[in-house]
């Protein structure tokens, strides 16, 4: 009696016949299409690189000089209230410089130290004068920014929304083309969210002397887009 039950299944697993597949089988013509959702949001966050180089004739002078110009940009960036968080060390670095002649062997003239943070501006109205700021402390090397959005997950939301409301109207628009009606919806799965790179600036700041020339930033739009498959049973 067992032995009855086994190879009846042995024999459907064989030829790759399953009661759900039997089930889902269509008695219509299968529709796949791609659709997508875009929503336009202003971006929220820039982020900068700044920081100090310094060059002094040794190693030891190099880095204790960029510790301390260093310390002033941190403390400027407190004060202007940026949090800790937004703060994060990105490039540290110790070069030696040399003098090349021609003909003759380099000669050592110095060490070129080297320290960047990244800095996340959440309120862009404030950033030229935290910039001004920063080069007023010693902030030589300021580079950026890259705006973006924050907290992207509401503006997701809306723009899956919008994908799965244009793949029903892409399906209605085939089914009439083809003389058809959209039956039901089979599957549905999220194909992609594009996660927009952070929209560089039209043009780095530029420090000149002892003031920032170019500190306004205008963040513009962006556009955040989902895109879905989905399969549609049509008759």
């Amino acid at each position: 009696m067992r032995k009855s039950l086994i190879a009846p299944l042995a024999l459907a697993a064989a030829a790759g016949i399953s009661t759900t597949a039997s089930a889902q089988a269509l008695a219509g013509t299968r529709l796949d299409i791609v659709a997508s959702g875009e929503v336009t949001r202003v971006p929220d966050l820039a982020v900068i690189s700044a920081g100090v180089q310094t060059l002094q004739p040794t190693a030891t002078a190099a880095i204790e000089d960029n510790a301390t110009r260093m310390e002033r940009v941190r403390a400027a960036l407190k004060r202007a209230g940026i949090a800790d968080a937004d703060i994060q060390t990105s490039t540290i670095s110790l070069n030696p410089e040399y003098r090349y002649d021609n003909n003759q062997p380099p000669v050592l003239t110095g060490y070129r130290a080297s320290n960047n943070v990244s800095v996340k501006f959440r309120d862009l109205k404030r950033s030229g004068a935290i910039l001004d700021a920063l080069v007023k402390e010693g902030a030589n090397q300021i580079s950026g920014p890259s705006l973006t959005i924050d907290k992207p997950d509401s503006a997701y939301d809306e723009a899956r929304v919008k994908a799965i409301a244009n793949g029903k109207a892409k399906a209605d628009l085939y089914a009439k083309a083809l003389g058809k009606r959209v039956v039901k919806l089979i599957s549905v799965s999220e194909a992609g969210a594009s996660v927009p790179p952070p929209m560089p600036y039209a043009s780095d700041i530029v420090v000149t002397g002892a003031r920032v020339a170019k500190t306004e930033i205008d963040p513009g739009t962006q556009q955040l887009q989902v895109s879905v498959s989905m399969s549609f049973e049509l008759q």
